[in-house]
């Protein structure tokens, strides 16, 4: 009777560790879910704000089409990997595809920046200035949310590979996910120093 008992009292706390485990797992994917949520935002804000600046550019840079043709690609490349990684942003291929294709479009909004510079008149319009800023604004949004979402994702995928917790996230298919992970041109550049 003792040896029941005692017996009964070891399953039922494996049980509730087992439950423990699975809620904490749930748990830290809804964080990181949410967290991407709060990217997408900014995302979209973000990709709304291109076209815009694109447009008003046009009458200045005649003779960059090729530059402008080049934002919008990108920004239509990335809005598309934005939209798939919102459906599942458990999956990592469709976050470091989101990646890529938000990284194509920083290369090609610099690209558009240095442009600029050579267009005196488009720098001082008002309405250029006034987006430029919006969406320096906005990316600086899109840093933080990423550095949440990133947060999220590796304290999911750091209990998610603890044992025996990679035993139960096997169990229910707790995939593993990307960081996303995006390169700022100004990250890349080896800082200038003068004497």
């Amino acid at each position: 009777m003792g040896t029941t008992i005692v017996g009964l009292i070891v399953i039922a706390v494996a049980v509730i560790y087992l439950v423990f485990i699975y809620n904490r797992l749930v748990s830290l994917r809804n964080q990181f879910k949410n967290a991407f949520a709060q990217i997408d935002v900014q995302l979209q804000r973000r990709h709304d704000l291109i076209p815009n600046l694109v447009e008003a550019a046009k009458a200045y840079l005649t003779h960059e089409k090729s530059t402008l043709t080049q934002v919008m690609e990108a920004r239509n490349n990335a809005v598309s990997a934005q939209k798939d990684a919102a459906r599942d942003p458990g999956d990592g291929t469709k976050i470091q595809r989101l990646g890529g294709a938000e990284n194509l479009l920083n290369k090609a909004l610099a690209n558009f920046y240095a442009v600029a510079e050579n267009y005196p008149d488009l720098k001082a319009n008002e309405t250029i200035q006034q987006l430029m800023e919006e969406l320096s604004s906005t990316e600086n949004r899109v840093s933080f949310a990423r550095q949440a979402y990133n947060d999220g994702v590796m304290s999911y995928n750091i209990f998610r590979e603890q044992f025996p917790n990679n035993v139960i996230a096997g169990m229910f298919a707790f995939k593993e996910t990307s960081q996303l992970e995006l390169e700022s041109p100004e990250a890349r550049q080896a800082p200038k120093v003068a004497f």
